[in-house]
């Protein structure tokens, strides 16, 4: 069955998903860049530049497994641009250049519509304002049978969860404090959302906790 996946979310010791002011400069906010240190020097990270090297140790299993049977991905405005409001300048294509890393159609949620963007390797980029459970639904149709990762951020994922539609949640602890800026899981109770802890692996760079419905695999 097709489930619902979040892969590789990044998080701080002190429950930070990201730093407070993003911007061109600071896709992830002031300081936010810390927390993807584990997944840098990773063959899973270098790969999305064209390049055969890196590390391949439990912070690049992780980053590689978050890509297996993906069908479709979702992700929210501000993960896609640093923006805000109507979108005037319809030349930005994400952060990623010509060739993004997904290879899926990716449904981006925004209050302002524009047409879908194709791009190389098989990026589609589908602009919706749709609720969260009627986007699901046209990810799993665009899936084909496969998984739908959601990829943030820290908002959507909120909206996701809160919603009950996340069927696997991998969050990356990283050993730093940000001390600011967007927390992913305050006020919200996992176990009451049937998610619970599978898996609990320290990689090189960060901590894994993974959360599932259902058994443990």
């Amino acid at each position: 069955m097709a489930r619902l996946r979040v892969e590789s979310f990044m998080m701080s010791a002190d429950g930070f998903s990201a730093g407070p002011n993003q911007s061109m400069e600071a896709p992830l906010g002031e300081r936010g860049g810390e927390l993807a240190k584990w997944f840098y020097p990773t063959r899973s990270f270098q790969a999305m530049f064209g390049k055969d090297q890196g590390t391949t140790g439990v912070d690049d299993g992780f980053a590689a497994r978050g890509f297996v049977n993906i069908g479709a991905n979702i992700m929210g405005r501000n993960m896609f641009s640093p923006s805000r409001g109507a979108w005037e300048d319809h030349d930005w294509k994400g952060w990623w250049g010509p060739n993004p890393p997904y290879h899926s159609p990716v449904f981006v949620l925004t209050h302002h519509p524009r047409p879908s963007l194709e791009m190389e390797g098989g990026t589609v980029f589908h602009f919706t304002t749709g609720a969260p459970k009627e986007v699901l639904a046209r990810a799993f149709d665009a899936a084909g049978g496969r998984d739908v990762r959601l990829n943030g951020g820290t908002a959507v994922v909120r909206d996701f969860l809160r919603a009950g539609l996340v069927d696997h949640l991998h969050l990356v602890v990283a050993p730093v404090l940000l001390g600011a800026g967007e927390k992913l899981l305050e006020g919200i109770d996992l176990a009451g959302l049937g998610l619970r802890n599978v898996e609990t692996v320290p990689g090189e760079g960060a901590l894994h906790l993974v959360y599932a419905r259902g058994p443990a695999d």
